[in-house]
């Protein structure tokens, strides 16, 4: 089972963004724990393409572009697309549980060492899509949004899975 620390009280912002950020990071990966291979796969409201294991490809993908193409300026292709289809993600002909949870654990890691290298929040990189710098900072709170909205949607995956809600 998946250990979830809640974020502090009081304290720093950077101390308080690493936690929320680890918190959602933690709430993805206990919706998938005990979930079956073929549960992963499971879309909760065909027509979407969105399953459990499409989340968690997604999420690779995300953490990869924001902390090491974005901040640490890595020349390196997405995990499952050298076109920069965030979309193959989803494409699950081919994926594995196990292949995807060790991908984006993998991410998750490089981030982690990343984000505590940086010197602080101010550290910037050049993100491609935007023209424009952004500050770890940014980095961060857009990656507690993008977990914060597809915990959400991991939530009904969940529930429809094996009726799982909560925290």
């Amino acid at each position: 089972m998946t250990e979830r620390i809640s974020p502090p009280l009081t304290g720093g912002e950077r101390e308080t963004l690493r936690a929320f950020l680890d918190f959602h990071r933690a709430t993805l990966a206990m919706k998938c724990d005990g979930v079956s291979e073929e549960d992963m796969r499971r879309r909760s409201s065909p027509p979407s393409e969105l399953t459990l294991l499409g989340l968690v490809r997604h999420m690779a993908e995300v953490e990869r572009t924001w902390f090491r193409r974005v901040i640490n300026g890595e020349d390196l292709p997405l995990v499952w697309s050298d076109s920069g289809d965030y979309q193959q993600a989803f494409a699950l002909e081919s994926a594995t549980v196990s292949e995807a949870l060790a991908a984006w654990e993998r991410e998750v890691a490089h981030s982690r060492d990343i984000e505590q290298a940086a010197q602080s929040l101010d550290v910037t990189g050049y993100f491609a899509r935007w023209e424009s710098d952004v500050s770890l900072r940014l980095v961060m709170l857009h990656l507690i949004h993008e977990y914060a909205r597809h915990n959400g949607h991991a939530d009904f995956l969940r529930e429809a899975i094996d009726g799982t809600t909560g925290p």
